[in-house]
């Protein structure tokens, strides 16, 4: 198996009793001159990284590479060796694989293994005194995020993950299908990759920019999508779709995604939770509900993540509406 091998989804236990620290040798036994001599051209073992060892011969595999990378860079205290059926700890201390290698394990079809695992990116906190070298590129945190696991292997989230990929890469054509199956994919939402690519200052790059106005859309109309399932699923009426509510002869109140005229019942999918709104889109909705316009707010995730819960909220709002004053006249004009 050569470094560009696929991974699979077995566990990496076999993989950690190979790939050895030089304190995880020592703490078995192992002396350093012993391990350098098992390492002399025709022995046993071999350095795959500074204070990292292989044992066994031939090239290693894709797994003992992404092991390695962060033994190197989690540089583990001395201590026995753990079982192999233990599962991840301190042996990997913070650090944690980002970037396109992260991707591939996220199992993103726009990062393939070859292209992956050429290098891998691992995340460590800022203070860390290492070097890259060889395939293992350092990124630094000022605050590392907490981690997600996938075969055994601590992970940056995935925004965090896209970020530094991005950050590594000028080709306009990959960064956009990376950002686009992000979403489509329903790894993250879409402000929150804007805004690991912002708290990285990598908004300014051309490619970048243009690869985040696609993203938003692409987000939007992933959203919309899931809402009009959300009202096919659950067997809520037809709305009126994309509608903006105005006075008659007036000013417009508001646009909304979906609008039930005989309940007064609005949904707005925004991207900002509610106690994160903005001054304007609160003026709007409070206005509407003045009027007795009851708006119900709905994020992406939400309609991701709990799709039945957010069809219950807006049936329980059209159900409360038999029960209050109507609402007062409003003009609905297509969006």
């Amino acid at each position: 198996m050569n470094r560009n091998t696929p991974l699979t989804a077995r566990p990496l236990h076999g993989v950690r009793h190979l790939v050895r620290s030089a304190q995880q040798l020592r703490a078995e036994g192992v002396t350093a001159g012993r391990a350098a001599t098992q390492c002399l051209p025709g022995g046993p073992w071999q350095l795959l990284l500074p204070g990292v060892f292989l044992l066994r011969s031939g090239p290693p595999t894709t797994e003992e590479r992404l092991h390695g990378a962060l033994l190197y860079a989690g540089r583990p205290p001395a201590s026995a060796r753990r079982p192999v059926t233990a599962p991840p700890g301190p042996e990997y201390g913070e650090a944690m694989v980002t970037g396109l290698a992260a991707l591939a394990l996220y199992g993103f079809a726009s990062a393939p293994p070859a292209i992956a695992l050429h290098r891998i990116d691992v995340l460590v906190p800022r203070t860390r005194r290492l070097r890259s070298t060889r395939f293992v590129q350092v990124v630094r945190a000022a605050a590392p995020p907490r981690p997600q696991t996938r075969l055994g292997m601590p992970l940056a989230p995935v925004e965090r993950a896209l970020a530094d990929a991005v950050a590594a890469s000028a080709d306009a054509a990959t960064v956009r299908a990376l950002l686009t199956e992000a979403v489509r994919a329903g790894h993250c939402e879409p402000t929150a990759v804007v805004r690991e690519l912002g708290a990285a200052k990598l908004l300014g790059r051309a490619h970048v920019g243009d690869a985040v106005e696609e993203l938003l859309a692409e987000g939007r109309a992933v959203a919309e999508d899931r809402l009009y399932e959300m009202v096919r699923r659950h067997g809520l009426p037809v709305p009126l779709w994309n509608v903006d509510l105005c006075l008659p002869g007036g000013a417009c109140l508001g646009s909304v995604d979906a609008y039930w005229p005989e309940q007064a019942v609005a949904v707005e999918i925004t991207a900002r939770a509610a106690r994160e709104e903005v001054a304007g889109g609160a003026a709007d909705r409070e206005h509407l509900e003045r009027l007795g316009v009851t708006v119900v707010r709905v994020t992406p995730g939400r309609l991701r993540e709990a799709m039945a819960q957010q069809a219950v909220v807006v049936r329980t709002a059209m159900t409360a509406a038999e029960a209050r004053e109507p609402a007062a006249y409003v003009v609905v004009l297509p969006r």
